[in-house]
């Protein structure tokens, strides 16, 4: 993948003490407070901007901490369990703040030295030592306070050395971080649906309310201007970015490959003069005319804009643009994809599309063919071959069901080696722990458009986080 900027946020850190201990316990403080600098400089390395509040022992720094934290606008809560506290002074700052909670239940050790412990025989000194490694004492009292009061919360438990528990933590600051890419997102919707894909018909309040996405509703004729003001030297430009970034197959007419350099540099413009980070787009038009020639042109510069982090849907598939930024965002890509068929002998299923691809997760570089039939669609042109790079992948679908909810819908499973459908289009055989037919069933049952995005590595354990922090339901097949 090339390097690009990841989203940036703002992560809330504060531990909660008694401070009914500290002129009992000598040390004990500072020894906890020593533990939260540890969490605050693990979590900096996450790539967040922390606001550490620090210790928060008493109501009155409760609300000082909650007071910060709005101000300075964070996208997410660490809490930080030191020792036994007071529910009392945890439940103010997470109220006011409004941001989503991830509890730390992280003690210092995975084990007590009990022996050495039993041996200190003063046994006030050794209620400080057990204090300084109770931090289980508090998880069930907020969760409590946190279930009564309706406040959705996240509670990782571990050690503070643990890599599995930070690997929790570290997924949790990557779900936030793709929130918040969501919520900054200006997703372009050009032209029409594709006329008869009821299930990719999409309600874009109800994408607006759940993800926070602005929707920018555009004109053909911005892009058709944009078109007519392509320099030579811009084309020219395109045309060696195809050469670098593509096969391009010798038998491709220069004429397609400058008719779709031309596009390209129009669509670059569309999502700059627009802001956009996402887009969805359709438009037939009729034979002769302007719009014709661009929408049969578009192929190659979609698949551009989706490899350098614009994910472009075809058919005007909204819920499925979506998915694909969703990807994009957690750095594993996001081809735009669909059931091809299946390979009942071998137990795989074949995805694909007719473009555009994410050749940023190919398998070996991407082809630029000559098609001389848009399936389904007018016109002819230039498109892309290209096979999904070999190893574990995750499917990804944005689905809005019965009544308007929208939830999430994953599954894992490998990319595999082998034959490919040579059509001059996206295509690749994958294979699912479950088989293909349980797979294929499943996923439907779901409930789906009939879209989904692909994306590389297996990231379900992350895309349920994100859920989790939309408050929204994941449904994972496999």
């Amino acid at each position: 993948m090339k390097e690009r900027k990841r989203q940036q946020i703002r992560a809330g850190l504060f531990g909660v003490g008694l401070d009914t201990y500290w002129p009992q316990f000598k040390g004990l403080l500072r020894r906890l407070t020593g533990y939260q600098k540890e969490v605050a400089a693990r979590l900096a390395n996450c790539g967040v901007e922390l606001v550490d509040a620090g210790m928060v022992d008493s109501p009155a720094k409760a609300r000082a901490a909650a007071s910060r934290f709005r101000r300075e606008e964070v996208d997410i809560i660490f809490l930080y369990l030191s020792t036994y506290a007071l529910s009392s002074t945890v439940l103010p700052v997470v109220q006011k703040a409004g941001v989503p909670v991830v509890i730390l239940n992280l003690q210092p050790v995975p084990q007590l030295d009990y022996e050495k412990f039993n041996r200190i025989g003063d046994r006030g000194v050794m209620t400080g030592v057990w204090l300084e490694h109770c931090q289980a004492c508090s998880a069930p009292e907020v969760a409590c306070v946190f279930n009564r009061a309706r406040i959705p919360y996240h509670l990782v438990t571990g050690y503070l050395q643990e890599e599995a528990a930070w690997n929790e933590i570290r997924d949790w600051v990557d779900a936030a971080k793709v929130a918040a890419g969501m919520r900054e997102n200006r997703v372009g919707v050009l032209g029409h649906y594709y006329c008869g894909m009821l299930d990719v018909y999409s309600d874009l309040t109800q994408q607006s309310a759940v993800f926070g996405s602005h929707f920018e509703v555009l004109e053909m004729c911005q892009l058709h201007k944009l078109r007519e003001a392509v320099t030579r030297a811009q084309m020219t430009r395109k045309v060696e970015q195809f050469g670098r970034e593509f096969d391009v197959a010798r038998e491709c007419d220069p004429k397609e490959i400058a008719r779709a350099a031309r596009t390209s540099c129009a669509l670059d413009a569309l999502v700059a003069a627009n802001d956009l980070g996402s887009l969805a787009y359709y438009y037939e038009s009729e034979d002769g005319y302007a719009y014709r020639d661009i929408v049969t042109s578009v192929i190659a510069g979609n698949t551009l804009l989706t490899g350098h982090h614009v994910p472009v849907a075809g058919e005007c598939e909204v819920k499925n643009v979506q998915a694909m930024k969703i990807m994009d965002l957690f750095g594993v890509g996001g081809s735009f994809s669909e059931f091809y068929l299946a390979d009942f002998k071998e137990d795989l299923v074949f995805l694909g599309h007719d473009g555009p691809g994410h050749f940023a997760i190919a398998q070996g570089r991407v082809g630029l063919v000559p098609l001389p039939v848009y399936h389904g669609k007018p016109g002819r042109g230039l498109s892309i071959q290209m096979t999904v790079k070999h190893g574990a992948v995750t499917l990804l679908s944005v689905v809005q069901g019965a009544g308007g909810k929208v939830f999430l819908l994953t599954a894992e499973g490998e990319s595999v080696a082998g034959p490919v459908l040579e059509i001059g289009n996206t295509n690749s055989r994958y294979r699912f722990s479950i088989g293909a037919k349980a797979f294929m069933n499943e996923w439907s049952k779901a409930g789906p458009a009939h879209h989904c995005a692909i994306g590389v590595g297996h990231i379900a354990a992350k895309i349920e986080k994100f859920g989790q922090l939309l408050g929204i339901e994941t449904v994972r097949v496999c």
